[in-house]
């Protein structure tokens, strides 16, 4: 039996205003929330969703894991997702780099691609 992909976990320290952002980035809502956990998604019954948990500790580097996004229109969406509240952030990425690299609130990195129909091209 194979397993499926259900959910991302974050690490987060403000885990409401976290769940928020992301909410508005991906048109998600907010599927339970408690003090050690808020899990947002598309519905839920739709996998996978975000879950935020707490941590005592900052971010101190980059991302090991992040997400992508592949909207309909690059530069639209990143002016959008800038003014939801993310910051442009350089990662060593190149100049002539097909995405656009952003952090979250919190500093945690996600790119935004150019538009995608595949997973491999």
């Amino acid at each position: 039996m194979a397993a499926s992909f259900y959910s991302i976990v974050v690490d987060a320290h403000d885990l409401p205003s976290q769940a928020r952002f992301w909410c508005r980035v991906l048109d998600w809502k907010m599927l339970f929330e408690a003090d050690d956990e808020i899990v947002i998604g598309a519905d839920k019954d739709a996998v996978p969703g975000i879950t935020f948990v707490p941590v005592p500790e900052g971010k101190t580097v980059k991302n090991r894991l992040h997400i992508d996004l592949a909207p309909d229109d690059q530069a639209v969406e990143v002016a959008r997702i800038i003014g939801l509240g993310a910051t442009r952030a350089d990662i060593g990425q190149r100049a002539d780099a097909g995405w656009v690299v952003l952090a979250d609130p919190e500093g945690n990195e996600f790119c935004v691609l150019s538009p995608k129909n595949s997973l491999i091209d």
